[in-house]
């Protein structure tokens, strides 16, 4: 960590014009379909193929498996609701690291960036290029279980986060036309196959796979609370357009709209795809099925919709991938900015108008991580890292309303409520991950990691002595 700047103040700066590579400040280039494509495309990934396994495995009965993505799905909406407000008012490259900056100061903002660049953004990272790499090797008819492949899938991986690194160092536009077309694409082989589902593997079951609703051991409120997190796990990526709100053209009437415009779209396709592989597959199987979307086409048109599910996760993951190289540099560009990170991060392209050093720092992380570690280790501690920070997030509105100035485009509705259930929810996630033995060590690592950059924080950028 470099030491801290003085507070950026124009009257302050040399009077020589900077050089291109340092200009700070990136364009406003996205528009307001753009920006729902980056929230819808960051956020639909893996986990809406990969995740419904082991919710059922925890909550085997239709009733509590379904009652767990709508919880996740309104938890993502609470938050969505209120950091529409936040964010509309403060539309700044960053986004949760500005909001915690406002709200709660320059150590937890720091602690925010230090879990991103320690844990949370390469993790995230590994764990969708993982994905793609295996579904790759399955559309190219290799076993991404058996050796060589195995390796393979290490390689591939980092290879698509190098190639979706470049599409985004050559500016937002470049990244958004690549998030346009496969937001498109996930989206609607999703729907593609819900429609399929519905018309022909509901006939075939006539819904007996929803009944019994409850059957009796499916439903124990710390099972519900681990299925939960897997369920975030699909549902992450709805606050990452945030990161970008400084690039998004009027961003006081788009951040908010594209904010819930985005959650509200992902929300509905995901309980559709649920009801979808019910309708053809009992909880019994899906819970020993770990390619749901797969099993479900291959029951309905054979090999075919196998092909046709691997060629659609192929390109969601891609596609979130491409998001997070979007969205994630801009954090560290604004760490860089504040004066909490290396100055050289902030650097703007001449050219691309792009934090190049930033996305290229990402890249490397994200690179390290998947040849490093597996899908599961990167998935579980990216999940148990940035959940605190969401709350802390989310709770800045609390603060944030108590300044004279604080005039948003947009207000949260049923606040104070609405911000609140979020924040408990969030409590409650972490508790019970800590007192469940299966998840305790693991948590209580990943938080260990967070606090630790507590002392990096007081021996660096946080010194009394040179903050001025």
């Amino acid at each position: 960590m470099a030491a801290p700047t003085l507070p950026r103040d124009p009257a302050s700066r040399p009077s020589a014009a900077p050089t291109p590579e340092t200009i700070r400040g990136l364009p406003r280039r996205l528009g307001l379909w753009s920006a729902v494509a980056v929230l819808i495309g960051s956020t639909i990934g893996s986990g809406i193929f990969r995740s419904p396994a082991g919710i059922a495995d925890k909550l085997p009965g239709p009733l509590p498996m379904l009652a767990v993505w709508v919880t996740g799905g309104l938890f993502a909406l609470c938050g969505a609701l209120t950091l529409a407000e936040v964010a509309g008012a403060r539309p700044e490259t960053g986004g949760l690291y500005v909001f915690i900056r406002d709200g709660w100061g320059r150590l937890p903002a720091f602690l925010f960036g230090w879990s991103e660049l320690v844990v949370i953004r390469a993790a995230s990272l590994g764990a969708i290029s993982t994905t793609f790499a295996e579904y790759l090797l399955r559309v190219t008819g290799h076993d991404p279980a058996q050796a060589p492949y195995s390796d393979w899938v290490h390689y591939i991986a980092a290879v698509a986060i190098v190639l979706t690194s470049v599409f985004n160092y050559r500016g937002a536009r470049s990244g958004a036309v690549v998030q346009n077309v496969t937001t498109l694409a996930k989206y609607g082989g999703l729907l593609f196959i819900v429609l399929l589902a519905l018309a022909m593997g509901l006939p075939r079951t006539g819904g007996s796979h929803f009944t019994p609703a409850t059957p009796p051991g499916s439903f124990a409120v710390g099972a519900f609370g681990l299925a939960l997190v897997s369920a975030l796990w699909a549902f992450d990526g709805w606050a990452d357009l945030s990161f970008v709100a400084g690039e998004v053209k009027e961003p006081r009437r788009n951040v908010p709209r594209a904010l819930i415009i985005g959650t509200v779209a992902v929300i509905a396709i995901y309980l559709l795809a649920n009801v979808a592989y019910l309708s053809v597959m009992s909880v019994e199987e899906i819970r020993h099925s770990r390619l749901v979307a797969a099993d479900v086409a291959q029951r309905l048109i054979g090999p075919a919709g196998v092909a046709f599910v691997a060629v659609t996760v192929m390109l969601s993951t891609f596609g979130t991938l491409n998001g997070t190289l979007l969205t994630a540099p801009r954090i560290f560009f604004a760490l860089a900015e504040d004066g909490l990170f290396f100055k050289p991060v902030a650097r703007v392209h001449h050219r691309y108008e792009s934090p190049y050093v930033a996305i290229m720092l990402t890249a490397a992380l994200g690179v390290a991580f998947v040849m490093l570690r597996t899908f599961e280790q990167l998935a579980d501690q990216f999940v148990t890292a940035i959940v605190p920070f969401y709350a802390l997030a989310v709770a800045s509105v609390f603060t944030l309303r108590k300044r004279a100035d604080w005039s948003p485009p947009f207000r949260t509705p049923g606040y104070p409520v609405v911000p609140a259930l979020f924040v408990l929810a969030t409590l409650y996630l972490l508790g019970n991950a800590i007192l469940d033995p299966s998840s305790r060590w693991a948590t209580l690592a990943t938080l260990g990691i967070v606090a630790a950059g507590i002392p990096v924080y007081y021996l660096t950028v946080g010194r009394p002595a040179r903050r001025g």
